[in-house]
């Protein structure tokens, strides 16, 4: 029998099997597998290994036989003591020989590294985990951004632009040396490069104390399916509602605030505005309020007066907008305050979604 010798090649160029064989077999790739898995916090789990001074994501190679999800699963199994199953993937990387740094007798040729979504888990389900004694020395989660400070760069590349694969939700990325080769919104403005907003503080859902002074005012803008307004920072990727900080002319009122912020950060109107509580600071005698209120029109992107950014608008569920901040245990209350308002405005509850960017206010 006789059979092509390439996909690209004419179908009158034949070759016996064995040399088709030999062909492919010198074309051959590595492939290797590993997991995300993150915290409730967002916090990606890393693994402290014996034969390397970086941290590694779960993983390694996939054996002869076995598919990359089956990989992935036996390596979570042998690595951390923990069975479960591996079904959803957020990334394939072609890693070139040039980059991975690897001994010149190694004679590295590249490799198909599979990046699977080992989910969100719970206190138990960390507690649970028992590493390989002598491959493993411990396991710690760490915030996004501190990933390339913790691995060697391809894999830091390639672990957190599968984290904002996952967030995003737009189905599994392809990327080469760890870089999406179709970037997202989130991808070029770099979310997740710096730490995310850091606020574990207690949440009240009622009016703000006599007494207590106003230093915050954000709202959960909602537009017409659901989903919320939330601002990038063009230079750092970090990302916050639209609001800030009171100035003279709101005349002591946070519901002026953020309508005033909304129109300067994201040329943004608001309507049906509803109080949802205030957050409280021990560090300082304060409180951050928080509304929740309709999108009801967008202009074209203008420089903010107070930073002197332009913002990057996008349009995420609450859900995946929770995925961009640190705020503790009160993100769940926050998040079920804003739903509930939510359908006080008679605004549905948003179908998971790709993140939108909203370059064109038209297109909302």
């Amino acid at each position: 029998m006789t059979t092509t010798s390439a996909p690209d090649e004419r179908p009158s160029v034949a070759m016996k099997e064995e040399a088709y064989g030999a062909l492919r077999a010198s074309a051959a790739l590595w492939a290797g597998t590993s997991v995300l898995i993150t915290d409730k916090r967002g916090q990606v789990l890393l693994q402290r290994v014996t034969y390397r001074s970086t941290r590694l994501l779960p993983g390694g190679a996939v054996d002869k036989g076995e598919s990359p999800a089956q990989g992935a699963a036996r390596e979570l199994e042998e690595e951390l003591g923990i069975t479960a199953p591996v079904t959803r993937g957020l990334a394939v990387d072609g890693v070139s020989p040039a980059g991975r740094r690897t001994p010149a007798a190694m004679k590295f040729p590249g490799e198909l590294l599979h990046v699977f979504d080992g989910g969100v888990w719970d206190e138990d389900q960390i507690a649970a985990i028992r590493p390989a004694p002598g491959e493993i020395d411990g396991i710690e989660f760490v915030e996004p951004a501190e990933l390339p400070a913790l691995m060697s760069p391809g894999d830091a590349r390639r672990a957190r632009s599968a984290l904002r694969a996952r967030i995003s939700g737009a189905g599994p990325v392809f990327l080469e040396d760890g870089l999406p080769i179709a970037p997202t919104v989130l991808d070029r403005v770099g979310v997740l490069r710096t730490a995310r907003a850091h606020h574990h503080l207690l949440f009240h859902p009622i009016p703000v104390p006599n007494g207590l002074t106003v230093r915050q005012s954000w709202v959960w803008a909602f537009a017409p399916d659901g989903r919320v307004l939330v601002l990038l920072e063009p230079d750092t990727g970090a990302a916050c509602l639209p609001g800030g900080t009171p100035e003279p002319a709101d005349r002591a009122d946070p519901e002026n605030t953020l309508l005033r912020e909304a129109r300067e950060e994201a040329a943004a109107e608001l309507a049906g505005t509803r109080y949802l509580g205030y957050l409280s600071d021990p560090g300082e005698p304060c409180a951050r309020v928080r509304y929740a209120a309709a999108l009801a029109s967008l202009g074209p992107a203008s420089v903010d007066p107070a930073t002197g950014r332009t913002y990057t608008r996008i349009l995420a569920t609450p859900e995946q907008a929770l995925q961009f901040f640190d705020w503790g245990p009160s993100a769940a209350e926050q998040l079920q305050a804003a739903h509930h308002a939510r359908s006080l405005l008679g605004i549905p509850k948003a179908a998971h979604q790709p993140v939108t960017e909203l370059a064109d206010p038209t297109a909302w």
